[in-house]
């Protein structure tokens, strides 16, 4: 889950949760210190010293290794181990972790940590290598983010359907060695939309060199023929990147073909398409994305080929499941059923204020293909998905947010109940789970959390909006969407204060959000789209929001509302009085983000302040592509246009690292983002994210200790790594990924 300004921690659940073990505390070693053993008798030339197992596991030294029998049938990697505690671990010091290990038989994974023996279970580094029947020697290095004499070095064994045997020897943690530097490996040095440019679009690349005078280009089609050529503009050292680039511009030539390259100082780019072939696939892709999402369902594989999975959360051990949810303590005395809906991002929580924003962006993906100029709402029509739902004559995008509404509608407080009609904030597991972890696996108890405004909120606006745009497939659904709109509008003006506590980050993301006027704005203006009635017209009239600058640097988001409204309201017929008003501001918003993008060297509508990149900086740059597409829906002009799909291409590869950050598609994409069941890089048996998710993409803050050990001193673009540890700057999330789906059906309708 994503959040903003703050974000959880991820606490990887430790060994010692289930077992007891000695702890022997060391003395503290200064920062810089010469290299210092911190494993005890990683030899085993002294038995089994200092080791400890978890009382289903049987161990020994056998040939001066320590061998483990780790039963078959556990559900977690945690549930058998082996490990040592009494580690001695110092902030900014630089470690190498490194064993030698065998599995028998073959082919079997190991989870090796280092972290912390007592709650909260932290876990500095990890790595999940697949082990061989010959053995082989594994060497790692990281950086601690923390002081501490109470870690741990553990390998976990468990999670398999078999009993397996494990031997390790030469264990070792070194301290005070010298960091090794993480280069990113960034390819050619000409940068290019590695997807595809439209025929009729912009065709944008950037050169990084040391040049400061114009170069010459050329574009050479598949067999290696050059068929357009020309000169390159110096633009200086881009200050995102630290790099000296130059732009090229090669939109003069509109011939449809696969396989193009852009030579230019040398350097060759990574191969594109010019066509439309590739965004319809990414239309398609970046919805499909959320079926392997939904929680309380079996996901098929005949549907989703490689991603079949149970039910998640359905009450089936050793899941307790999402039907007969408590609140936490002390917070109500009622249980709900809230199954259903879709896991929030790689963990296996459920928000409604994320929930909210996800749904109305892909609602709105269909509802702009009602109104805009180049809508085709056959392209997200019955069938396009290939959902459980598909033929059932209703459109598959609309089926598919339905597993979320249905969702957001049981988080609504019962009636006679303390608060009734507000919605609570969230549900989730009462405590962090480990990765990787199947939905299905999941021991945690569940719990409901408090009601909020933010939240009430959200369930009113996107149930308003549902109902005006599910009225014709299904008008009882629209009437019960509405009535818990209203409900919940107002609760929310009864509570207009009820804020979700900052501090609620175990086991979930809090979600906090301190200011909901926009919220208000936002459930307003809906709820006066869907009705045309008085009341909600004038609160909009009246609301401060409503005549706000909204259209800042950072974008919108799930704490920042107002322009779901606004882009609503400029968009979906109604008489609204004064709306050409509320026009013009979204198109001097767009404004502010097109002349971003033109003084921007990747040509991208994202410049915040002092280049410091927020969380999911990926799905920021799309949502302002957003307001420049629905400037376009509004003018006509072809500048919006242009500048929406020009926006595509840093997403798609036209970038510092040279990286799509959308799995599979171009020839370098993320494919590692942080996920529980996506997970293919910790065990080989799951699966990498489906083709089209979105990740989110370069964060200067850089949250998670494995980033912190590997891009300390980054600049903007460059702090990004596509590792599944890194949950700060490689998660995946159902909000970011809805503004790719909104954005990748804009780019498909211009073709």
């Amino acid at each position: 889950m994503t959040q903003r300004p703050t974000r959880r921690r991820t606490a990887l659940v430790s060994l010692t949760a289930l077992l007891a073990a000695a702890v022997t505390a060391l003395p503290a070693a200064p920062a810089g210190a010469e290299e210092t053993e911190q494993v005890k008798n990683g030899t085993f030339d002294n038995g089994t010293d200092s080791w400890w197992t978890s009382s289903n596991v049987t161990a020994a030294v056998s040939d001066g290794r320590l061998c483990a029998d780790a039963p078959g049938g556990t559900a977690n990697r945690w549930d058998a181990a082996v490990g040592q505690n009494g580690i001695t671990l110092v902030a900014g010091e630089s470690y190498k972790f490194s064993f030698t290990a065998t599995g028998t038989p073959a082919d079997h994974v190991v989870r090796a940590i280092v972290g912390l023996s007592v709650s909260p279970y932290d876990t500095y580094h990890e790595v999940s290598p697949q082990l061989s029947v010959s053995g082989n020697t594994y060497s790692y290095t990281f950086t601690s983010p923390v002081d501490t004499t109470q870690g741990q070095v553990g390998f976990q064994l468990g999670g398999t359907p078999d009993a397996w045997r494990f031997c390790v020897d030469d264990v070792s943690l070194l301290g005070g060695v010298a960091p090794e530097p993480y280069v990113p490996d960034t390819g050619p040095r000409v940068r290019v939309n590695q997807v595809g440019y439209l025929p009729s679009g912009p065709k944008n690349a950037t050169l990084v060199t040391d040049a400061t005078s114009r170069l010459p280009w050329q574009l050479k089609n598949d067999r290696g023929r050059v068929v357009a050529h020309g000169w390159s503009t110096p633009r200086g050292v881009d200050a995102s990147s630290g790099q000296n680039v130059h732009s090229i511009d090669f939109g003069r030539h509109k011939k449809r073909g696969e396989g193009y390259t852009l030579v230019a100082d040398g350097e060759t780019s990574r191969p594109f398409d010019i066509g439309t072939a590739a965004y319809e696939r990414l239309r398609t892709d970046s919805a499909k994305y959320y079926y392997t999402q939904r929680s309380g369902t079996p996901i098929s594989g005949e549907l989703r080929p490689g991603y079949a999975r149970p039910a998640g959360h359905v009450g089936v051990a050793p899941n307790q499941g999402d039907t007969e949810v408590p609140c936490q303590p002390g917070v109500c005395d009622y249980t709900l059923d809230v199954s259903g809906g879709w896991y929030d991002a790689g963990d296996h929580g459920k928000y409604v204020v994320n929930g909210g924003i996800s749904t109305w962006e892909l609602l709105s993906t269909y509802e702009r293909s009602l109104h805009a100029r180049t809508g085709e709402p056959s392209k997200l029509g019955d069938g396009t998905l290939d959902i459980p739902e598909s033929g059932n004559k209703v459109p598959d995008l609309l089926d598919e947010v339905r597993w979320e509404l249905d969702f957001l509608l049981k988080m609504q407080v019962p009636d006679g109940q303390p608060l009734a009609g507000m919605a609570h904030h969230k549900i989730h597991d009462e405590a962090w789970t480990g990765l990787p972890l199947l939905p299905s696996d999941d021991p945690q108890k569940r719990e409901l959390h408090p009601p909020t405004t933010a939240a009430t909120l959200n369930l009113a606006a996107t149930a308003a909006q549902a109902a005006r745009l599910y009225r014709p497939y299904d008008r009882e659904f629209a009437a019960k969407a509405l009535d818990a709109a209203r409900e919940a509008w107002a609760a929310a003006l009864a509570h207009p204060d009820v804020l979700a506590d900052e501090s609620d980050g175990i086991g979930g993301g809090a979600y906090p959000d301190s200011q909901v006027e926009d919220e208000f704005y936002w459930a307003a203006a809906e709820l006066y789209l869907t009705t045309g009635e008085r009341d909600f017209k004038e609160y909009v009239l009246n609301s401060p929001v409503h005549t706000a600058d909204i259209f800042g640097p950072l974008g919108f988001d799930w704490a920042r509302t107002a322009a779901a409204a606004r882009l609503d309201l400029a968009t979906v017929p109604n008489r609204l009085p004064g709306r050409d008003k509320v026009r013009r501001s979204v198109v001097r918003g767009a404004d502010r983000y097109l002349a971003t993008l033109k003084a921007h060297p990747y040509g991208m509508p994202y410049a915040p302040e002092g280049n410091v990149y927020d969380w999911g900086s990926s799905h920021q740059i799309l949502n302002n592509a957003v307001v420049l597409a629905t400037a376009y829906d509004i003018t006509g002009s072809s500048k919006y246009r242009d500048g929406a799909l020009q926006s595509m291409d840093y997403i798609l590869g036209r970038n510092a690292l040279n990286m799509s950050y959308v799995t599979g598609y171009g020839e370098v994409s993320a494919h590692n983002q942080h996920s529980r069941w996506y997970a293919k890089q910790l065990d080989p048996s799951l699966p990498a994210p489906p083709d089209g998710t979105l990740s989110g993409g370069p964060n200067s803050n850089i949250q998670d200790p494995y980033a912190q050990s590997k891009l300390q001193g980054c600049v903007a673009q460059f702090c990004f790594i596509d590792d599944i540890q890194s949950w700060s700057t490689n998660e995946h999330t159902i909000n970011w990924n809805a503004a790719l789906a909104r954005m990748a059906s804009f780019v498909a309708d211009q073709g």
